[in-house]
């Protein structure tokens, strides 16, 4: 897809590889709307130009108001890359259950609500386009972050469905599965990990190319793995 021209829906675009995706896809000529929940980010994003709606995506109030804010604004294209985990280890301590319904809500069910209410707009649209962002870790899951992986296979199962779906229409749906990127999610982890604006890069060049998967980084040599062994890429992770 020719990105130029292009009106662009980014969540999670105020920090971590959304910030990098949103200057990236400005930078090939796209307008760039996206959103953010934190004060500060926001005022920094808009100090950069772009354009911010303000939502807490870990609940339906936020997916509300992005579409109301939108109103009846073309988009053609819809990122959904608002993410977090949820700290769900029991060989650590016993989990918070509103970190996990707040972890449920921003991976998976704000992304879902998202596209079924921009559906109407995508498909009025002459070429339109939904990129999913999951993990590496829906392929294959580890062992210390079990709600953070369930999210991201759902949102991998939900995003081939729908590809299946509109197979055929005007809507290309891309699934993007970063490694470990090194960004604040990942602050407190160590070992390699991949920079924002790399991962960043590889995904806008799948979109460029209209891929269905974008396997960044270390993620291709997992899903090889996977394709190869599944029960190998799980017992691999399962470590960690």
């Amino acid at each position: 897809m020719q990105l130029g021209g292009k009106t662009i829906l980014l969540t999670g675009g105020t920090d971590g590889i959304g910030l990098r995706l949103a200057r990236q896809l400005r930078a090939k000529g796209a307008s760039v709307t996206v959103t953010g929940r934190t004060p500060a980010r926001i005022a920094a994003a808009e100090e950069e130009g772009f354009a911010v709606i303000p939502a807490d995506l870990t609940g339906p109030e936020g997916v509300e108001a992005v579409v109301a804010a939108l109103g009846t604004r073309p988009i053609d294209i819809l990122v959904n890359n608002a993410g977090m985990g949820a700290a769900h280890d029991f060989r650590i301590a016993p989990p918070l259950a509103e970190d996990d319904e707040h972890t449920l809500w921003l991976n998976l069910h704000a992304p879902i609500r998202l596209i079924a209410a921009l559906m109407p707009v995508l498909r009025a649209r002459k070429e339109a386009m939904i990129v999913n962002v999951t993990s590496g870790l829906a392929i294959a899951p580890n062992a210390g972050s079990p709600v953070y992986c369930a999210t991201k296979a759902a949102l991998r199962s939900y995003t081939q469905a729908l590809r299946g779906q509109l197979k055929g229409t005007g809507i290309h749906v891309l699934e993007a599965l970063p490694p470990v990127v090194d960004t604040a999610m990942t602050a407190a982890r160590s070992g390699s990990k991949l920079s924002p604006e790399e991962c960043a890069r590889q995904i806008v060049s799948a979109m460029e190319r209209g891929k269905d998967e974008a396997n960044v980084g270390m993620v291709k040599v997992l899903q090889a793995v996977h394709s190869l062994s599944p029960a190998l890429a799980r017992s691999i992770l399962l470590r960690f």
